[in-house]
Order: C-alpha cells, then structure tokens, then sequence
C-alpha cells in the first residue's frame, strides 16, 4: 500500500486477517512486536491469513517506518478521525490518544474468531495468532 490508497474492511473478506493494533511507530516495544509479526510472515500466509497493522501515527511515518524495519505487511493509519478503528475494536487508549497493543483474528466472513489485549510494555508475540489460526483451519 501507498500513502494514498486506503483499504475497506470488505476488501480482507475471504481469508484470514490477522489484524494488530500498536501505540507508536518508533517505540521500542512497537518495534519489536512488528518485527516478530514481520518474522512469523511465512507461517502466518502458510495458514493462508494476510496481517495489517494500525497504529494513530500518520501514513509518513508509516512509511519511514516499514522501511527502516522492512516490514513486509501493510500498516494503515488511524489518524484522522484519530483512533476510530481502533475504538471500534475496543482498542483506543483516550487517556493517551494512541491505539492500545491488541492482537486480533478474523475469519474469513469477517468476524472475530480470537483476540488478545496486551499489557501496553508488553510484546504479545504471534504464539496465540498462530494457534487462533490453526483453529479456523481446522473447523
């Protein structure tokens, strides 16, 4: 994805999306939480699921960011209205304005099949996400 496309929730129907929720590009925490998702690439699109990433920074710091990292996943920007994806997913932190560290698997019809809600200093790793995973493959 480019700075100027934007993505609708239909457009992830039909296979599983393994959606992540962060506070912050250039947060130590942030940036090893994607960077493990980054590394879990192989076995995530194995399970036949695609990951996107959301976090209240702008699309230029996304940008900046993927290529200081070369993520390979796309991160989308919750930026204005500020947070509104994440607060309907239940994971907008008003208190400090950024998107609270949650992990989330939907199904191909698009429901919510798993989620994890992290301590905010917390890297939730991908063990769950893979074991969600291997659940709707397995159903």
């Amino acid at each position: 994805m480019t700075a100027d496309q934007s993505l609708s929730s239909d457009e992830l129907l039909g296979s599983p999306v393994v959606l992540a929720f962060y506070p912050a590009d250039w947060s130590p925490v942030c940036g090893d939480q994607l960077s493990v998702i980054n590394e879990a690439l192989p076995l995530i699109r194995a399970r036949g699921a695609q990951v996107v990433a959301v976090s209240v920074d702008n699309v230029w710091s996304h940008e900046a960011f993927t290529a200081a990292h070369s993520l390979h996943f796309p991160l989308l920007s919750d930026f204005e209205p500020k947070g509104a994806v994440a607060r309907l997913f239940g994971a907008y932190d008003d208190a400090v304005g950024e998107a609270r560290r949650a992990l989330f698997v939907i199904d191909p019809a698009g429901v919510i099949a798993w989620s994890y809600l992290a301590p905010v200093a917390v890297n939730p790793g991908v063990d769950g996400v893979l074991d969600a995973l291997d659940t709707l493959t397995h159903n």
